[in-house]
């Protein structure tokens, strides 16, 4: 299992539930306080709604969902192989759940991440090197705009 994911800033995350919920005819995979994630299946898509009001609409990251750490590591071999420069993550909560990930930045500026879910957690988290989400917070400080 691989699938795109993208990650965008809402000013109002129960209205961008109900959008979503329409436009892709699902239900978010996992709700917390400012925070939803969808598994859509056609087209195989990871939705990720990260609550900043007065940034809605812009993005916040870009990722690619992998199903084992040995893929993330391919990944980044591959990627690093390419001249591409990576920060990378292990064993890190982020945005509720458990990752091992890796970063690169696109010409235009804008986070890339590859990822493999380890397990859930009660937390949103906190980047483990401060480069990946440009703070203290994971992903939640990713912008773009």
């Amino acid at each position: 299992m691989s699938r795109v994911q993208l990650a965008l800033n809402v000013d109002d995350i129960e209205g961008a539930v109900e959008f979503y919920t329409k436009l892709f005819s699902t239900e978010p995979t996992k709700r917390r306080p400012g925070y939803a994630n969808f598994a859509v299946t056609e087209p195989p898509l990871k939705l990720v709604l990260l609550e900043k009001p007065g940034h809605g609409g812009t993005l916040n990251h870009l990722g690619v969902e992998v199903s084992s750490s040995d893929e993330v590591e391919s990944h980044q071999a591959r990627l690093v192989g390419e001249g591409l420069l990576s920060d990378e993550e292990k064993n890190v909560t982020c945005c509720y759940a458990h990752q091992d990930k890796f970063w690169v930045t696109g010409p235009g500026g804008e986070r890339w991440e590859h990822y493999v879910v380890l397990a859930d957690s009660d937390t949103f988290g906190t980047s483990s090197s401060g480069t990946a989400g440009q703070g203290d917070v994971c992903c939640a400080t990713v912008q773009t705009s």
